[in-house]
C-alpha cells in the first residue's frame, strides 16, 4: 500500500508540471545544473534516490547520510563547442557521526574569438569563460531508514573580465521505503544570494549631453547589471530495485524536476548490475519540458572490489539535439 501511495503522490506532482512557465536565460550559473556523475547521467540523469557514489550528492545531499564508506571521484564531461566541465568529489565516512564531503566543478571554455556584426569573422581579440564551483557538504542517518544532507556552495562567474559570485545550498532527503531497496528522495539546490557582475568590460566613456557643445563628452561611466539568482530546482525521485537472482538486478528510477527558469521535466533511467562488476544503463532526460533539446542517454560501468577498496570506471553518452552529444567519464575509488 504505501508503494502505490508514493507512487501516487509521484504522479500528481509530475501531473501538476504541465501548467508551468518558462523563465529561460534569467539566472545565472547553469553549469551546476549540469550532471557530473557519468552513472546518473547514463541514467536520464534520475538521481534522487541514488546512493552509491559521492557524486549522488549533487543529486541529493541527504545521499551523503546513507554512504557506507569513504569515496573518492572524478568526471570529465566533454561539452558543447570544445567546453570542458570537470568535477570532484571526496566524501569522508564518520561512522556514527555521519559523512563530510568536498565539492569541485569548474568549467572552462577556452579561447573564443570576438566576433561582431560588422567583423563576423573576427575582430583579433579572444575572450574565454570559466566557472568554479567549491562545496562543502554533511549527511547523516536519522534512524535505520531516513537520511538527510546539506551541502553550501560558492559560485563564481567569468566572463572576458567580468566576474560575479555567490551562494547556494542545497537540502535534501532520502527515505527507504522497505527492505528490498526502494526509495523516495526529495532535495532543493542553488537556494542563495543574488549578485550583479562587475569589471572593466562593463566600463564605459559617457557623454552627458551629446547637444551641448563644449562639455565633457568622455566622462568614465560604468553599466551596472540587474541581481541574478542561481537556478532553483526542487527535484523528488522514486528509485526501485528488481532483484533477479544473486547476480543480476535492474535499478529502475524516475525524478521530478521543478525549475525556477525553466519549465518542468521527468527524467528516467534504467540500470542492468551482474554481480555488482558490470553495468548497462540508459534513460530519457526532460521528458515534457518545453522546447528540450535533451533525450536518449546510455552508459556503462565496471567495478572491481578486492582487499577492502572498490575500484570504478563509468561512461555515459547523451543527446542533446540538435547541438549534438556529450560524453562523461567518472572514476572512483571507495575505501
Amino acid at each position: 500500500m504505501y508503494r502505490l501511495i508514493s507512487i501516487g503522490l509521484l504522479v500528481v506532482t509530475l501531473g501538476s508540471s504541465l501548467c508551468a512557465q518558462s523563465k529561460t536565460g534569467t539566472t545565472i550559473g547553469q553549469f551546476t545544473l549540469i550532471d557530473p556523475s557519468a552513472r546518473s547521467a547514463a541514467m536520464g540523469g534520475a538521481g534522487a534516490t541514488s546512493a552509491s557514489e559521492a557524486m549522488a550528492s549533487y543529486y541529493n545531499p541527504g545521499a551523503l547520510g546513507a554512504l557506507q564508506r569513504s569515496d573518492l571521484q572524478f568526471t570529465y564531461n566533454a561539452w558543447f563547442a570544445d567546453i570542458m566541465v570537470s568535477s570532484a568529489v571526496a566524501t569522508f565516512h564518520l561512522g556514527d557521526a555521519g559523512t563530510l564531503a568536498g565539492i569541485v566543478t569548474h568549467l572552462g571554455s577556452g579561447d573564443i574569438d570576438v566576433r561582431t556584426v560588422e567583423q563576423p569573422l573576427g575582430t583579433g581579440e579572444r575572450y574565454s569563460v570559466s566557472d568554479l564551483l567549491l562545496g562543502i557538504g554533511y549527511g547523516i542517518r536519522i534512524t535505520d531508514r531516513f537520511f538527510c544532507g546539506l551541502q553550501v556552495n560558492y559560485v563564481s562567474e567569468r566572463i572576458w573580465h567580468s566576474t560575479t559570485s555567490v551562494f547556494g545550498v542545497n537540502i535534501g532527503t532520502l527515505y527507504e521505503l522497505s527492505s528490498d531497496g526502494v526509495r523516495i528522495g526529495a532535495s532543493l539546490v542553488n537556494f542563495g544570494t543574488k549578485n550583479h557582475f562587475s569589471g572593466t568590460d562593463l566600463r564605459i566613456r559617457y557623454d552627458l549631453d551629446p547637444n551641448r557643445y563644449g562639455d565633457n563628452s568622455s566622462i568614465p561611466g560604468e553599466l551596472i547589471t540587474d541581481d541574478f539568482s542561481m537556478p532553483i530546482v526542487f527535484r523528488v525521485g522514486l528509485g526501485y530495485p528488481v532483484k533477479f537472482d544473486e547476480s543480476n538486478t535492474v535499478n529502475l528510477a524516475v525524478d521530478a524536476l521543478h525549475p525556477s527558469d525553466n519549465s518542468e521535466s521527468v527524467n528516467i533511467g534504467a540500470e542492468w548490475n551482474f554481480r555488482k562488476i558490470l553495468a548497462l544503463r540508459m534513460g530519457y532526460q526532460s521528458l515534457f519540458q518545453t522546447d528540450s533539446e535533451l533525450g536518449l542517454t546510455l552508459g556503462g560501468g565496471v567495478a572491481w572490489d578486492g582487499l577492502g577498496y572498490e575500484l570504478r570506471f563509468d561512461y555515459a553518452w547523451g543527446s542533446h539535439g540538435r547541438l549534438g552529444a556529450v560524453h562523461r567519464i567518472t572514476l572512483g575509488f571507495a575505501f
